[in-house]
């Protein structure tokens, strides 16, 4: 009964990110779980049996449709298995996080085959001390970084039931076990009604339009002071791992009425200014990207639901009053970021600009923002993977082709706030330095709290 098949077509915020993976460095995004026990690659495979199966984007690929049937759908992989997805490689001396990144770091980079569903798990062994790591690596397509903290969380032990019975791996059930794909007439008669839609839609989008470009500093915003963090990046990235604790960073922040988010800018900015002097610039200002999440339907584990917000944060001064004004100015403006992210309204208009090339290079060209600085909220409880408990996740996000030489992403996790500081090494030779920095500004706001 291929009637009653519901389509489920990629929407424009996932298209967007498949228009914008067409520079050097793939529009992916992983997590390193560090588990506190050493798991086989039979144990993995069986763990990637079991639950990546529950997860329905983990078993699906984007599928085009006949002329006249609209955008692409999503559709069960016939001949998917999760083992296909796994690999391992061994963890590097002396271990510690620099090692561990410096080795995930080109798997989140190589770019993920498109004949499967657009994920991978590596299975890290060999950990000091015993343990190993899992990372588990993403096409921006499947999610943001919130849903797939939702996603990572229907893989962990004690998971809540699937709504829908797994589908078992191609090579133990048979080739009709994928759910079958919607006829030509259905995803036609679907196409046209979306069309008509959004022609009736039309005012309403752009009345999102100009929201979404607030958001981002407006049609012609300010151009940010030029200094070397800006740069036409290349193919390569190094990452640096930092690390804070989060409950005196949090009480810190809430003695200025703020919170984390408002702390780690701050910091941020600070470091970015210290650096930027031992370069031999001057900077009183640092311009960023903040993604803001945008809300989910009830029970929606993937998808991407986050608007760019542009902050200016104030790179001198003193810090009560730096966190209290980016506090303030994030509370202000947060309803600008509540709708879709501009190119995200612009659908297919946008597709068509970033396949001639154009949103390429503007963003090689920008002068909107100097850096990126996400900050997703993990697991406040402990969790655990196949009866390993996770000690740590460390998150990596490598961007795409821009001129944003460095860019921070902080996921917490218990008691700790993990930022890991990507860039093109060529562009910021100094990311030791600026990881020393960081730390020590994160430690002095914690301090605070005493």
């Amino acid at each position: 009964m291929t009637g009653t098949v519901p389509i489920d077509r990629a929407n424009d915020a996932d298209r967007v990110f498949l228009a914008m993976d067409r520079g050097p460095v793939p529009e992916q995004f992983g997590v390193v779980l560090v588990l506190g026990r050493a798991l086989t690659v039979a144990d993995c495979a069986r763990l990637l049996s079991e639950r990546a199966v529950t997860v329905p984007r983990l078993r699906q690929r984007l599928v085009r449709t006949p002329p006249g049937c609209g955008g692409p759908v999503w559709a069960d992989d016939p001949a998917f298995d999760p083992r296909r997805h796994l690999a391992t490689i061994r963890w590097p001396a002396p271990g510690d996080d620099r090692e561990l990144a410096g080795v995930v770091l080109p798997e989140v980079l190589r770019p993920l085959p498109r004949d499967r569903p657009l994920w991978r798990a590596v299975l890290i062994e060999g950990r000091p001390g015993g343990g190993c790591a899992l990372a588990l690596i993403a096409h921006h397509v499947l999610s943001d970084g919130l849903g797939g903290l939702a996603m990572l969380g229907r893989l962990v032990d004690g998971a809540p039931p699937a709504a829908a019975p797994p589908l078992l791996p191609a090579s133990a059930t048979s080739p009709g076990a994928a759910s079958p794909r919607p006829g030509t007439r259905r995803l036609a008669a679907d196409a046209w009604h979306s069309r008509f839609v959004a022609l009736r839609s039309a005012p309403a989008r752009l009345r999102r339009l100009r929201t979404a470009m607030g958001a981002g500093g407006g049609l012609r915003p300010a151009r940010v002071p030029d200094c070397s963090l800006l740069g036409v990046t290349g193919a390569h990235r190094r990452a640096v791992v930092v690390r804070v604790s989060l409950p005196a960073l949090r009480d810190a922040a809430h003695r200025w009425d703020a919170g984390v988010n408002a702390a780690l800018l701050v910091a941020v900015a600070e470091a970015l200014r210290r650096l930027l002097d031992r370069r031999g610039e001057t900077v009183s200002r640092v311009t960023m990207a903040v993604p803001v999440g945008t809300p989910r339907p009830p029970g929606e584990t993937a998808g991407n639901a986050v608007t760019p917000l542009v902050v200016t944060v104030p790179a001198t001064g003193p810090r009560s009053q730096r966190l209290a004004r980016v506090a303030a100015e994030i509370r202000r403006r947060r309803a600008e970021a509540a709708g879709p992210a501009p190119v995200t309204v612009l659908g297919g208009a946008f597709r068509l600009l970033a396949a001639l090339g154009a949103y390429r290079w503007y963003m090689t060209r920008q002068r909107r923002l100097h850096t990126l600085v996400s900050h997703v909220r993990g697991p406040a409880a402990p969790v655990c993977l196949g009866g390993a408990p996770v000690r740590d996740m460390i998150p990596i996000v490598v961007g795409g082709a821009s001129n944003v030489t460095v860019m921070f992403v902080a996921l917490s996790y218990l008691d700790s706030l993990t930022v890991t500081v990507v860039a093109d090494p060529d562009r910021c030779p100094d990311l030791d330095a600026l990881a020393t920095l960081l730390s020590a500004e994160l430690a002095t706001l914690a301090r605070a709290a005493d």
